[in-house]
């Protein structure tokens, strides 16, 4: 059984519950962070020094704390071969995608865009910061975009862990309100993802707790 620590409505927690998701995988969550304290109990920092969320534990095994470096555990401990390669060439293809998708668009939508949208209050944000933020994003996911032209997925034609890395920002991306470059491919696919139950159930979660 898997016991995770971390609310709902953090970005880094709801790509964690997704991979869960879609590995089927049997699960406890507790709330920690934000509203809901924990993260700063003695308790906790035994779990994790830096008092950050996610927190993931497996059965008896010592907990462990970094999204990616828990997703690749997941992925090596129980995906399949289409999810996560055995082959180290073809694993290195999924892993550097999903590295650029942490790096360059989940790193750069959460706290330069939609915190500047949704978590600052109205009189206090910066229409021009905000523009330049979007527009940097957007280099990236135009990237995506030609990447998405080709394969209906990330890293080709299956769905993997490049795919949690990326598309799990995807869903606040397309639901604030700002506007937005015409990325017909990024479209389509965030459409495909919203077909999937683990996505709707972790990822498409009301955020209005943390709206300014």
């Amino acid at each position: 059984m898997l016991t995770v620590w971390g609310r709902r409505t953090s970005s880094n927690v709801q790509a964690l519950m997704w991979c869960i998701g879609e590995l089927d995988l049997p699960f406890i969550r507790h709330n920690a962070g934000h509203r809901y304290g924990v993260t700063d109990t003695p308790a906790f920092a035994a779990l994790n020094p830096n008092r950050t969320v996610p927190v993931l534990q497996d059965g008896d095994d010592p907990p462990l704390w970094e999204t990616g470096a828990i997703l690749r555990y997941l992925a090596g401990r129980y995906a399949r071969d289409t999810f996560w390669p055995v082959d180290p060439v073809a694993r290195a293809d999924v892993d550097r995608w999903a590295e650029w998708a942490k790096i360059n668009v989940a790193l750069g939508f959460t706290a330069p865009v939609f915190w500047r949208v949704v978590r600052t209050p109205a009189a206090q944000r910066d229409p021009d910061a905000i523009r330049q933020a979007v527009t940097a994003l957007e280099r990236f996911l135009a990237i995506a975009d030609t990447r998405l032209a080709q394969s209906p997925f990330l890293a080709g034609n299956s769905f993997t862990l490049a795919d949690i890395q990326f598309g799990h920002v995807l869903h606040r991306y397309f639901d604030i309100d700002t506007d937005r470059a015409p990325l017909p491919a990024l479209a389509d696919y965030y459409t495909r993802l919203v077909q999937r139950p683990a996505y709707r159930e972790h990822v498409m979660v009301d955020y209005e707790e943390l709206r300014a």
